[in-house]
């Protein structure tokens, strides 16, 4: 049996947002996304990126854009497709914009 350390359901998102870096921002692409935090595929930005990153979007049908901070907790590379990718933990988030998230999540996930 495979060891899931996630607490929290976790639902696909495809979205592209900023992901900020030492300030910079950095476009990236959302694969999926939990209260906890988002996993992202890197698209343009540096190799020794910062493990503090700041992020910001939109989740599919809302208007409102969420600010977050997180921290990157795992990192990959996939050779076969030729893709990297993080993982990133919320650690600072506004409530509204958890509710918002966790609402997206609720309307999304897969019984």
């Amino acid at each position: 049996m495979a060891n899931n350390k996630r607490k929290n359901d976790r639902v696909s998102l495809d979205i592209y947002l900023n992901k900020y870096v030492a300030g910079v921002p950095y476009m990236t692409r959302a694969s999926d996304i939990s209260r906890e935090g988002v996993g992202l595929s890197h698209l343009i930005e540096p190799q020794m990126a910062g493990k503090r990153v700041g992020l910001q979007f939109q989740l599919p049908g809302s208007e409102e854009v969420i600010y977050a901070e997180g921290e990157v907790v795992r990192e990959w590379l996939d050779m076969d497709r030729s893709e990297e990718g993080s993982g990133v933990k919320f650690t600072l988030l506004t409530e509204r914009h958890r509710r918002l998230i966790d609402q997206f999540v609720a309307r999304n996930v897969e019984n």
